[in-house]
């Protein structure tokens, strides 16, 4: 797994821990070598325009009933355009029970400008 901080004990119960943001350089290894199943929550009509090959789509307002379409056992990381939606979709499976969650920071739009130039920005 990432290296994710311990959830930490206080008198009110675990502290929930930051969620990692990753980087689209950071993430680009974890791709290339299987460590991490990448969710993209954008709408249908947005995938058309850009994804990135073989991610998981589900939409952000499906993901509350598909959360058994992804590995707990895994590291999920989420992405959309630009951020916003991936990080309330890892707030969403964080408060579901998965451990291991991170969200792509500036999304796609990211990813096309720092990794993947073929991508079309939208």
């Amino acid at each position: 797994m990432l290296g994710f901080p311990p959830v930490q004990q206080g008198r009110e119960g675990p502290k929930p821990k930051p969620m990692r943001n990753l980087s689209p350089q950071e993430l680009k290894p974890l791709l290339d070598q299987g460590q991490v199943q990448l969710l993209d929550v954008r709408q249908p009509e947005e995938l058309e325009i850009a994804h990135i090959e073989g991610a998981l789509h589900i939409p952000l307002n499906e993901l509350p009933t598909r959360l058994g379409e992804l590995d707990q056992a895994r590291t999920v990381v989420a992405l959309c355009h630009h951020g916003v939606r991936s990080e309330m979709a890892g707030r969403l499976l964080e408060r579901n029970g998965f451990a291991h969650v991170a969200h792509l920071s500036g999304g796609i739009d990211a990813w096309s400008q720092d990794i993947d130039p073929a991508i079309p920005r939208y």
